[in-house]
């Protein structure tokens, strides 16, 4: 959609763009960017610019700013950390006005246990576990800084459910589905369907725990970019 609007608003000008990071359908993204590559002449009036791309751009997208960098700046290689929040709820059925926004688990969930397991996967660790099956030499070791789970304050609206909760993980770069993938392994356990056990395992190149549970799409967000 981006490319769609700079080829209506820059008529018969060639660029590319290159994004911070993908996300999955259904995945929102509060604190997303994007690279602009211009093969002509650069932008001279920012504002302008920006003022006509918010115009063209459908309501669920919003440019909040844009800044100049010179061309060894790649935005893939250089962010130096991204927080991704995952919104979920437990043990009765949400409003339907909730459905795009937090992940609705009807039976009850062990939360303190699930609090204690996000811990786990703070640090270095092999996720070969939780990712789809990766590329030879892609290399499946990843370092998280933070991770967590709390009471959920980022969204709050009339129709959201009294209580509700976040995962919230911080690290310089996931692979494909790992987060999901770290909040499906969460749900199943605080289910009692995994232990804690079965979690610190799955996180040693030895492990044998095929994890199979793919947390939906529509509870999770890109929520920071720390890019500069």
């Amino acid at each position: 959609m981006l490319s769609k609007t700079l080829k209506f608003i820059l008529p018969g000008t060639s660029f590319k763009i290159l994004g911070a990071g993908r996300t999955d359908s259904k995945v929102s993204a509060i604190d997303a960017a994007f690279e602009l590559f211009l093969d002509d002449s650069p932008i001279t009036d920012p504002a302008a610019f920006l003022e006509l791309f918010n115009r063209n751009l459908p309501s669920d997208i919003r440019v909040m700013g844009i800044r100049p960098v010179d061309e060894s700046y790649n935005i893939i290689k250089n962010p130096k950390a991204k927080e991704y929040i995952y919104l979920f709820s437990f043990g009765k059925k949400n409003h339907p006005f909730c459905a795009p926004f937090l992940t609705n688990i009807l039976e009850e969930l062990d939360i303190d246990a699930m609090k204690e397991a996000a811990k786990l996967f703070e640090g270095v660790h092999n996720f070969s576990a939780y990712t789809v099956k990766s590329k030879i030499n892609a290399g499946e070791s990843r370092s998280i800084k933070s991770c967590g789970i709390s009471k959920n304050t980022l969204l709050k609206a009339n129709f959201f459910p009294d209580e509700s909760y976040a995962l919230h993980v911080i690290g310089k770069g996931f692979m494909r589905y790992q987060i999901r993938m770290m909040m499906g392994a969460l749900f199943q356990l605080g289910k009692g369907e995994l232990t804690m056990s079965d979690i610190q395992n799955s996180l040693t190149a030895e492990n044998k725990l095929q994890l199979t549970t793919v947390a939906p799409g529509s509870g999770l967000m890109l929520n920071k970019l720390e890019l500069f």
